[in-house]
């Protein structure tokens, strides 16, 4: 075989696979609540193992935000800016959960070593993700959550959603838009 074509028989299963793997991003994207749309609903077991429902937080506002790794660099940044901000937040009455894919152990953990006080779920089925939109497979061999976040209103409807976070500075920035969100009638 000549070794143009022999290079092209090589090549084209690489090209299906990157084909499929956009199509799948695609499809994920497309899945993520835009503002204004209920925001999917869940129940999570929390870093000491009781259960959270998204109902449960009817009636108050909500920063759910996702990441990646427990105790990762820009996953500690993200959790130790919104612990260092926690009592702006409840002076604006929001509550703030953390969700990744990790387990309930890698949870605790996390949270017992940065002194985090507000709730961090773990989507170990990783149902949630998928159904918000930001699950995403890593070189084929695990999957993930992006880091994504959303400003969930009483009514439990998406108020804001950040598609591309940087984790320094990220607090502060919800905050701001937390109080132009509230102070509209």
């Amino acid at each position: 075989m000549p070794e143009h074509l022999e290079r092209g028989t090589r090549i084209a299963p690489l090209a299906a696979l990157y084909c499929a793997c956009l199509i799948a991003a695609s499809a994920a994207w497309a899945a993520t609540p835009q503002a204004g749309s209920p925001a999917p609903g869940f129940r999570l077991q929390d870093q000491a193992g009781a259960w959270h429902e998204l109902k449960d937080y009817r009636g108050k506002w909500l920063v759910l935000y996702f990441y990646p790794k427990d105790d990762t660099p820009g996953c500690t940044t993200q959790a130790c800016e919104f612990r260092d901000n926690i009592f702006a937040y409840n002076k604006l009455g929001t509550v703030i959960l953390g969700i990744s894919v990790d387990d309930v152990a890698s949870h605790r953990q996390f949270a017992q070593e940065h002194g985090l006080p507000f709730t961090l779920l773990a989507d170990s089925s990783k149902e949630t993700a998928q159904s918000y939109g930001v699950l995403r497979s890593v070189l084929g061999l695990m999957e993930i959550a992006r880091r994504e976040t959303f400003i969930i209103d009483p009514q439990g409807r998406v108020a804001k959603h950040y598609a591309s976070v940087d984790p320094k500075g990220h607090s502060q920035m919800v905050l701001a838009d937390l109080k132009v969100l509230q102070a509209k009638p």
